[in-house]
């Protein structure tokens, strides 16, 4: 599994990408996360307001945090 957190790297960003990791550790489950800060990139995948969350290639979030409960129920 491939998580992606899209963000300039704001505040708002760097919590949503705490939530994810600790998501991630609660579920038990295991994923590559990395941080986009890239705008033509963020673009790209058609978000106009971050942070966004994008679980192989598919935007589940945008433009806010979702707590970490939430981004388990995602995976």
């Amino acid at each position: 599994m491939k998580i992606e957190i899209l963000g300039t790297g704001c505040a708002k960003c760097k919590k949503l990408y705490e939530n994810t990791l600790e998501a991630l550790k609660l579920s038990g489950k295991q994923a590559e996360v990395t941080k986009v800060e890239d705008i033509k990139e963020i673009v790209a995948y058609g978000v106009m307001s971050t942070p966004a969350i994008v679980v192989d290639g598919v935007v589940k979030v945008s433009g806010k945090v979702v707590s970490s409960e939430e981004i388990k129920a995602m995976l």
